[in-house]
């Protein structure tokens, strides 16, 4: 048999047909099998099987959003910096020696390890890391955990 050399789409530039005869091969929405997801359980489903083999079925499930509680994080050395500034702004309130701060008013129900605490700071939140924590209490300060 004789190589060829050219594909058969380059040869037969200007050929109507391109070799498929004049009566409807290769034309109309016949060849296609259907629009869109047309034929998946029948006629393509060896297609669905090589290409999409996830396609049908189920995988897993999403818990509904008002379920789950979104993680709103702040970082306990940015509490530090703005600690002063959210005393004069009425969303924080001097207790003695300690800035209390309850990160709910702000926004966030997260307290996160990164940064520097320097001021003794009582944090009131609903989550808080081990390493948050740790800096807090080692500044002299408290942490209160509200469920």
């Amino acid at each position: 048999m004789v190589v060829r050399r050219r594909k058969r789409s380059r040869k037969l530039r200007g050929n109507r047909t391109h070799g498929y005869g004049r009566v409807g091969q290769h034309r109309k929405s016949g060849s296609r099998g259907g629009f869109g997801a047309a034929g998946m359980h029948k006629h393509k489903w060896s297609w669905v099987v090589k290409y999409a083999p996830n396609y049908f079925g189920k995988h897993g499930f999403t818990r509904a959003p008002p379920i789950v509680l979104a993680r709103k994080v702040v970082n306990v050395g940015e509490l530090d910096e703005i600690a002063e500034d959210l005393v004069k702004k009425g969303l924080a309130m001097k207790e003695g020696e300690y800035i209390s701060i309850d990160v709910r008013k702000l926004g966030f129900n997260k307290v996160a390890g990164r940064g520097k605490v320097l001021r003794k700071l009582k944090v009131i939140t609903m989550f808080i890391t081990e390493k948050a924590k740790q800096k807090i209490e080692e500044a002299g300060g408290i942490v209160e955990i509200v469920k």
